[in-house]
């Protein structure tokens, strides 16, 4: 799917030299490739959510590492924790 639409845009850039409307299509092409064509890699423009693991075992290691994650910043930056966990409390 990339080297079709790499392919695509470099044929609108060369059409682009005599229109420069061409220009602006192979523009619009990459950024709806950017946006919607990577299947599997998410986008800038995202949610900010991560894509639902496939598996539960994947769900498991993914809640089990960010948990060591969270103990680890509660031990390492024990006032900011304390801060935001106030914060949260309001």
């Amino acid at each position: 799917m990339g080297t079709i639409v790499l392919s695509g845009t470099a044929v609108l850039v060369i059409l682009g030299f005599g229109n420069h409307t061409w220009w602006l299509a192979a523009v619009a092409v990459l950024c709806l490739y950017v946006r919607y064509g990577r299947a599997g890699t998410p986008s800038a423009g995202g949610t900010g959510q991560p894509a639902a693991p496939a598996t539960y075992q994947a769900y498991r290691e993914r809640r089990d590492r960010q948990a060591k994650w969270e103990r680890r910043y509660r031990r390492e930056h024990p006032f900011e924790a304390r801060r935001q966990e106030r914060e949260k409390s309001r």
